[in-house]
């Protein structure tokens, strides 16, 4: 009774058309955070409170299905994304009364954040991104040292010029951190070059450091392991297709999981009677 009630709950976690109905309730719950930042009619705002209801009850079936889908419930809470997805289930059945009409709808907002764990595309790209990130950690702490060695050199060379944006390290980097992002930085330069005509070479060397070889360095480490990514999720999508193989065939033949349920059934059935006639 449970194994079977574990397949069937598997297979409604798993269809597809399920998982789409999934995504569109996530969709309609986003439209309707939306619409009731606007001064709505009685009636389309009582419509959307049932909507909303609806949408929570929906939440809280869709993930009692996934955690009763696992064979080991253990396993349900091995997952990260499966943690996200309760705490967002959770937090969305927390009462808006009182003081906590703002905590409860500012928890509800993020319900759109659901679409994330909705759709493996965009799951494979927030893994990707964060096992990038303690790569892009070291990036980041050289570009502080470049950030903080011109920010000196500034604060040395332009803080007669324009105290405002050289007076000191922390304003002469937030100044570096403009040029860097080609926030009219051409005025900082130009002010300088009028005291200082050699000055453009400052920013120059600054931009192509930081604008061109530590960005393209950061953009690199991420397609490096979107690409390692992609190529886990197809193992894993690989391996969890059982493969029959056939001696006359020279290809992999992959069985379905009822195929599967099939032969375990027949190979029973065998054993059962190869045992009545031992028995006779």
């Amino acid at each position: 009774m449970i194994s079977s009630l574990h397949l069937k709950l598997a297979a409604i976690n798993n269809n597809k058309y399920f998982q789409g109905f999934t995504v569109a309730v996530i969709i309609i719950a986003a439209l309707s955070i939306g619409a009731n930042t606007y001064e709505l009619p009685s009636s389309v705002a009582q419509t959307i409170y049932w909507l909303d209801q609806f949408i929570i009850l929906f939440f809280l079936v869709e993930i009692v299905i996934k955690f009763f889908s696992y064979r080991h419930k253990i396993e349900f809470f091995k997952s990260g994304w499966n943690w996200f997805d309760a705490i967002i289930v959770i937090g969305s059945l927390v009462p808006g009364v009182g003081q906590g009409v703002v905590i409860g709808r500012l928890l509800r907002v993020f319900r759109v954040l659901r679409l994330v764990s909705a759709v493996p595309q965009l799951k494979l790209l927030i893994n990707a991104l964060l096992k990038a990130i303690p790569k892009m950690a070291y990036i980041a702490v050289l570009m502080f040292i470049i950030f903080y060695i011109y920010a000196v050199m500034g604060n040395l060379w332009f803080s007669e010029i324009n105290s405002e944006l050289w007076g000191d390290v922390a304003i002469a980097m937030l100044t570096l951190f403009r040029v860097a992002t080609f926030e009219d930085w051409t005025d900082v330069m130009y002010e300088t070059m009028a005291v200082h005509p050699l000055s453009w070479m400052f920013y120059i060397t600054f931009i192509f450091l930081t604008a061109f070889v530590f960005l393209n360095m950061m953009i690199g480490v991420v397609i490096e392991t979107m690409t390692e990514e992609h190529k886990l999720a197809e193992e894993d999508e690989r391996s969890n297709h059982p493969v029959v193989e056939g001696k006359h065939v020279d290809r992999e033949i992959p069985a379905t999981f009822e195929q599967i349920e099939l032969m375990r059934k027949e190979i029973a059935e065998l054993k059962m009677l190869i045992k009545a006639r031992n028995q006779t």
